[in-house]
C-alpha cells in the first residue's frame, strides 16, 4: 500500500517565492530518487468555519500563510530507501541551512502516513 509523508508549514508571505524556488529543487531531487509524487500547495481558501482551520493549526502569525505538502511512495520501506538517498544527496545539504530557510523549521509539522483510501489520479 502506498505511503505518504505529509507536511504543514507556516511561511511568511514575503518568502513564498523563495520557498517555492527551494521546493522546485527539492521536488526534482525526491523524484530523481524514486518518489512517485511531490506536491507543494500554498493556502488559498483558509477562512473556513468548519473544524480546525489550517491557520490556527499552524499558529500563523500576521503576514504568514500555510503551505501544505506531501510526497507519495510505493510503501513505507520505499519511503525509507528514497529518503536515505535524498539525505545523502549534496544538493539537499546545500538547501538545508536552517538560518537560510524561508520558513521556521521548528514550526513545521511532519509525519508519515499509511494510505487507507486511494482514488487514484486522473
Amino acid at each position: 500500500m502506498r505511503y505518504v509523508d505529509g507536511f504543514v508549514l507556516a511561511v511568511p508571505k514575503k518568502n513564498v517565492t523563495a520557498y517555492f524556488k527551494m521546493a522546485k529543487k527539492a521536488c526534482k531531487i525526491w523524484t530523481e530518487h524514486g518518489a512517485l509524487e511531490y506536491r507543494e500547495c500554498v493556502g488559498d481558501d483558509l477562512a473556513v468555519k468548519m473544524g480546525l482551520p489550517f491557520p490556527r493549526l499552524a499558529k500563523l502569525k500576521p503576514g504568514e500563510t500555510v503551505v501544505f505538502s506531501w510526497i507519495v511512495y510505493k510503501s513505507r520501506s520505499h519511503r525509507d530507501r528514497v529518503n536515505a538517498k535524498v539525505m545523502k544527496d549534496p544538493r539537499i545539504n546545500e538547501m538545508c541551512d536552517e538560518k537560510a530557510m524561508p520558513f521556521d523549521v521548528k514550526r513545521m509539522a511532519y509525519g508519515g502516513f499509511k494510505v487507507m483510501v486511494d482514488g487514484g489520479t486522473r
